[in-house]
């Protein structure tokens, strides 16, 4: 049995698809159970339980074979990451009760960055993590083809995607969340001992250039990047609702800056299967319905 958390993004249902597909059981882990109709209409067993309550973690860990931990995203967090620590707490209380026979966390790329920013979350629960007795593997993908969401509607009706990855022509490591998915499946399915990082980039780096080409290709217009000013950031993330922004605007400057990235610039990264374009364009066509 694979308990798998998160089941309802688009990391953990490709991760779960892939292991149903292959005749594995699965444990949907959820908070809101009505987001698990249609895993327990494929066979799957429903766990439910939020990422703080330790109590109903172990249930939904408990005699698992593996275990997938997908950490709830927080773009606000407030000052001291509380949110993360209360996440680690609860699952390193979980996993030391329920004892799974190992366990697959989804970090990031950054989650070693020196300097404090947004990914620092990440940092906080592999810390905890890698306390527990049981084969772990930490798989840290890079930055999200499918982040690019958020401009389908920008490239379409104005020609323009806002970059603040800048300069528009400076590539990143970047890769597709199928592609996530797709390794998740493989490594939660292998066995291991102590405790291993992974990372996990596309099949070549990407710049906000390629991201607007993408786009052009996709919606067969002219498609062009435009650097949203850093001097600007702030006061956009604050009009957007966000109360600590400066997380989020050090992340972006890890990027920027080339302070977050993959060791050795990721010449021992895994290589995804999913290209830029391909990724783009089922954005696009997904937006379209």
């Amino acid at each position: 049995m694979y308990a798998i958390t998160g089941i309802t993004g688009r990391i953990g249902s490709e991760l779960a698809r892939h292991l149903i597909d292959a005749g594995l059981p699965v444990r949907a882990v959820a908070r809101d159970p009505k987001k698990t109709v249609e895993w327990a209409a494929l066979g799957c067993e429903i766990a439910r339980a939020d990422m703080t309550d330790a109590t109903a973690l172990t249930e939904a860990f408990r005699g698992a074979t593996g275990v997938f931990i997908l950490p709830p995203p927080v773009f606000d967090p407030q000052p001291g990451y509380p949110e993360a620590h209360a996440v680690a707490e609860a699952v390193l209380k979980a996993l030391n009760e329920a004892k799974p026979g190992r366990v697959l966390s989804l970090s990031t790329i950054g989650a070693d960055a020196a300097q404090d920013n947004l990914l620092s979350q990440h940092t906080i629960i592999e810390a905890q993590l890698r306390k527990i007795p049981l084969p772990l593997t930490i798989l840290r993908p890079a930055w999200f083809m499918e982040n690019a969401a958020w401009d389908v509607a920008s490239a379409r009706e104005t020609g323009a995607i806002q970059s603040f990855l800048a300069p528009t022509d400076r590539k990143i490591a970047m890769v597709s969340t199928k592609d996530v998915g797709r390794v998740a499946a493989e490594i939660i399915e292998q066995d291991w001992i102590g405790t291993r990082i992974v990372e996990l980039e596309g099949p070549r780096r990407v710049s906000p250039e390629d991201l607007a080409e993408a786009f052009a290709h996709a919606l067969g217009k002219g498609v062009r990047a435009v650097p949203v000013p850093r001097e600007s950031w702030e006061g956009l993330f604050r009009a957007q609702g966000m109360k600590n922004p400066e997380p989020r605007i050090r992340m972006l400057d890890g990027f920027n800056e080339g302070w977050i990235d993959f060791q050795d610039k990721g010449s021992k990264a895994i290589k995804g299967r999913i290209d830029i374009g391909p990724a783009i364009a089922a954005l696009v066509a997904d937006a379209a319905h």
